[in-house]
């Protein structure tokens, strides 16, 4: 039975969820105030862990994981867990965007209807025995222009629900176009030095990340309008918050509302606690009853899909997958783990680059998971140890200094869909080319300059030879001799009598007696013995 670690509180929707699927849980919701050696143990001992904001999952947690397969965050923003050492580790990180999408979007509209009719400092005079309408006439929102950066699921829920106010919208977001913008009934920006001096409302809806960080300072604080407000839902750091207190200050900008910070809880000396004309709310964007059961859920389906199906949703560091569509791409899975394993051995020195190119149908499919399963393929045979998968496959060829390229041609060859895979070594370049016949039968049909019809399963014995006659003869005595029964022979060449290459399906490895034998013949000039996985099998870290 696999074990799930809950080491943040967690809805109990969630956590019935996985019970029901027959999943043990470990419930530990303060585990992050325990000893950080039973946090490991705990996390050791689980197949998979849901966290919100707590506990942080460091490298130092990750660096011997036990049989930590999976990590869900119960939220969007994946911060507190250290994404590059688990897919290191072959641990996939998930992450649950839709389930607060709602609830953020409704906190982006609350913090800017505050601000616009100054409802908290209202609210405070009332409480303390004044009355004074003349101090806080406000703003109304019909006309008014906001800007939002970022055009993700809450970035458009804001997007919708300011255009139901009557308010214009300029959206800035590299991957959404002028076009998309326009379907979306939304004007675009290009730059931030385009939008901000235009808009009265500016909203922050993007990741941290180093390209993120103090996206909102000083510098763009100033090109702002005078009346404008600044309104942070996303996540701390995004914008400066020293920068916006000293705008608050000098009444560079009206107001700001700001529901995230660089350090949380907030530190005692942050500066915007004591900034004028700035609302602040303690990280409420999620907190909703229904945005807290919705992540829940999402998570714990999450966890329950990978572990039982072995569906992979809402991955930050591997392509999704989901068992039908795998179960439709799985023969070109199959095809591309078999190339890179036969590459592996059939390579001569240190392995440089793989250049994988996808003709035909091929080009259309999930090329990143068809690349992942090379790539394991192509390390799977020399790791000994086993640890590589989907997930870590390109980061631990990246770390032994092996390029891993791809291109796509969807123009149709003599195959309707092929796999070429070039591997170029220290001592040069080998091709090997695959495809599927039927729909499901993984075949070699190309090594080197050479065409063939071969099976990728099994044990080969790949040979190059000039083509004389007797050769298959010679070879057919000599593992009668030993024992060696031959399965399926192809032989590849371009022209008669010249070089060719020999590939031999075997019932089983020949001794190296018998190799030896074959090697005599003054004709042959290389072979190589490979090991693939019989036919079916599946690789283990597709489990």
């Amino acid at each position: 039975m696999p074990r799930v670690l809950i080491a943040d509180k967690l809805e109990a929707a969630g956590i019935d969820l996985l019970k029901a699927a027959g999943i043990e849980v470990d419930n530990q919701p303060n585990i992050s105030k325990e000893p950080k050696a039973t946090l490991l143990a705990a996390l050791q001992a689980a197949d998979a862990v849901i966290c919100r904001s707590q506990p942080k999952i460091t490298a130092d947690l990750l660096e011997n994981p036990g049989k930590l397969r999976a990590i869900a965050r119960a939220g969007v923003g994946v911060d507190t867990i250290d994404v590059p050492a688990a897919t290191r580790k072959g641990i996939v990180v998930m992450n649950t965007p839709g389930g607060n999408t709602v609830s953020a979007a409704e906190h982006t509209i609350a913090l800017m209807f505050a601000l616009a009719r100054k409802v908290p400092a209202a609210d405070a005079v009332m409480k303390a025995g004044g009355w004074d309408r003349n101090k806080f006439v406000g703003s109304q929102l019909a006309g008014k222009t906001i800007g939002v950066v970022g055009l993700g699921r809450i970035g458009r829920e804001v997007a919708r629900r300011a255009k139901g106010l009557d308010m214009a919208v300029i959206a800035l977001d590299p991957f959404v176009t002028a076009a998309k913008a326009a379907e979306l009934g939304l004007e675009s920006a290009v730059s931030l030095e385009e939008l901000l001096p235009r808009v009265d409302f500016l909203t922050i809806h993007v990741p941290l990340s180093a390209e993120t960080k103090s996206l909102i300072g000083a510098r763009e604080l100033a090109m702002m309008r005078k009346t404008a407000c600044v309104l942070n839902v996303a996540r701390g750091g995004i914008i400066d918050e020293r920068a916006l207190a000293d705008a608050l200050a000098a009444s560079m900008i009206a107001g700001a509302g700001v529901d995230v910070f660089t350090i949380e809880p907030t530190a005692p000396d942050n500066p915007l606690l004591k900034a004028p004309n700035i609302v602040l709310t303690p990280h409420l964007g999620a907190s909703t009853l229904e945005a807290q059961e919705n992540v829940a859920v999402e998570a714990a389906q999450l966890i329950a899909d990978f572990l039982l199906k072995g569906q992979v949703a809402n991955a930050v560091n591997m392509t999704s997958v989901d068992p039908r569509e795998l179960a439709e791409v799985w023969p070109y899975v199959d095809l591309a783990r078999r190339l890179g394993l036969l590459h592996a051995q059939l390579a001569h020195g240190g392995i440089r680059k793989a250049t994988l190119t996808y003709k035909g149908d091929l080009a259309s499919k999930k090329t990143k998971l068809l690349t992942a399963a090379f790539t394991a393929g192509l390390l799977e045979y020399r790791l000994s140890k086993g640890g590589v998968n989907l997930v870590n496959a390109e980061v631990l060829a990246r770390e032994r200094g092996i390029e891993i390229t791809e291109t796509s041609n969807p123009k149709k060859g003599d195959f309707a869909a092929l796999l070429n895979a070039e591997v170029e070594t220290e001592q040069g370049v080998t091709v090997a080319a695959g495809t599927l016949f039927g729909d499901q039968y993984v075949r070699l049909v190309q090594l080197g300059p050479y065409r063939m019809e071969s099976y990728l399963d099994g044990v080969l014995m790949v040979f190059t030879h000039r083509d004389v006659p007797g050769m298959i003869g010679f070879i057919g005595t000599i593992f009668g001799k030993h024992g060696v029964n031959i399965a399926q022979m192809t032989v590849g060449r371009q022209i008669p009598g010249g070089e060719a290459i020999g590939i031999l399906n075997l019932d089983t490895r020949p001794t190296d007696a018998a190799l030896a034998e074959v090697k005599g013949h003054p004709q042959i000039s290389s072979l190589t013995v490979v090991t693939l996985p019989p036919a079916g099998e599946p690789p283990a870290w597709l489990g």
